[in-house]
């Protein structure tokens, strides 16, 4: 198969990973070219396999008078959108068997009628009003993309457009090896407000555990405000890191804290965790119900944090091969490319 990815605009599809959509992105592609298909993707940069077309932000600078109306963004935004349509313009000549969209931005599935290509994408996030809009307009026209979901409760959040499946995104065991566990607790992500590390924090002090965080500072004026000040008397934050590192951090944990405050489509953390063999504790919110189990981890009400200073404590107390075996039988990379790979082929036949 000759297959495009359009993933992230902003960041690379390379180590250490911007967030668990970059690091899905590498995975689906990498082993995709491992197996022999072309793979070309569309993002920031990249290095693996698999061929990369880079969606630099293209050069336009918007006159004095046009960056006077009440509805323009940020430059970042008119840097993103304008890194898109020349992808997306480039796309229509391009002649890939199939177009694969794995980002969040609107305007390729908006698009995807004009891509002479078979057209997928994979839902990563809930319903936003930009992209359900864009969703349905394509629904107008002939070649709309083909839809699935990381997750059940993503799939239902998404009632108002045809979800063909459900593939839950995969890690690779050999990186996130099994690990002999520890007293600390980790808490690992992008740090933006809607992942709410300063909660992990809060419930760690209740339940006097040391806690280590690590990831990405997406959101900066959260971390000087809200984080920044938590640090310390147990609580480090220990940077951005690769995956190697962070899996060796994880394996050495007792516990995995994981406190969404949006619906969380999936949550890769939880599932790079169990194939370390350290359970989870988090909030019942998104996905996580559908993660884990009564042997791999211990779920707490949204929000509640000594709720969740309690599941920290039940949680370390599981059996860390539980985990593993969880992760090994439902949440390989192997089976979720084989997924993919399966699936993109009947859209290519279909069309054929």
């Amino acid at each position: 198969m000759d297959v495009a990815i359009v993933a992230a605009a902003r960041f690379a599809i390379s180590e250490p990973f911007a967030g668990g959509m970059e690091a899905h992105t590498h995975a689906l592609a990498d082993g995709l070219a491992e197996r022999g298909h072309d793979v070309t993707v569309y993002a920031a940069g990249g290095a693996g396999r698999f061929a990369v077309e880079a969606m630099i932000p293209v050069a336009f600078e918007a006159s004095d008078n046009a960056r006077r109306d009440v509805s323009a963004g940020p430059d970042s935004a008119l840097a993103e959108h304008h890194s898109y349509l020349d992808a997306l313009l480039r796309l229509t000549r391009a002649r890939h068997q199939l177009v694969h969209v794995n980002a969040v931005h609107h305007l390729p599935f908006a698009c995807s009628p004009l891509i002479p290509s078979v057209v997928s994408g994979t839902l990563h996030s809930p319903p936003t009003p930009w992209l359900e809009s864009a969703l349905a307009l394509a629904a107008r026209h002939a070649n709309p993309p083909k839809l699935v979901s990381v997750s059940h409760s993503n799939a239902a959040a998404w009632h108002t457009v045809d979800v063909s499946r459900v593939i839950a995104n995969g890690v690779d065991p050999d990186v996130w090896r099994a690990g002999p566990g520890g007293p600390g607790a980790v808490w690992s992500g992008r740090i933006v407000p809607e992942k709410a590390p300063h909660l992990a924090i809060e419930a760690a002090r209740l339940a006097a555990v040391p806690l280590s965080l690590i990831g990405p500072i997406h959101d900066h004026c959260y971390f000087q405000d809200e984080v920044r000040p938590l640090l310390g008397d147990g609580v480090e934050y220990l940077g951005h890191r690769g995956s190697a590192d962070v899996a060796d951090i994880v394996g050495r944990s007792g516990v995995a804290v994981v406190t969404p405050t949006w619906e969380e489509p999936f949550g890769l953390v939880v599932t790079e965790a169990l194939s370390c063999g350290t359970p989870v504790a988090g909030f019942a919110r998104g996905a996580l119900p559908e993660l884990i189990d009564a042997d791999t981890g211990v779920l707490a009400e949204p929000d509640d944090v000594p709720a969740l200073a309690t599941a920290m404590l039940d949680a370390a107390t599981l059996r860390r091969r539980d985990c593993r075996a969880r992760a090994e039988r439902n949440y390989s990379a192997t089976a979720m490319i084989d997924a993919y790979e399966a699936w993109f082929v009947e859209l290519i036949d279909e069309r054929n």
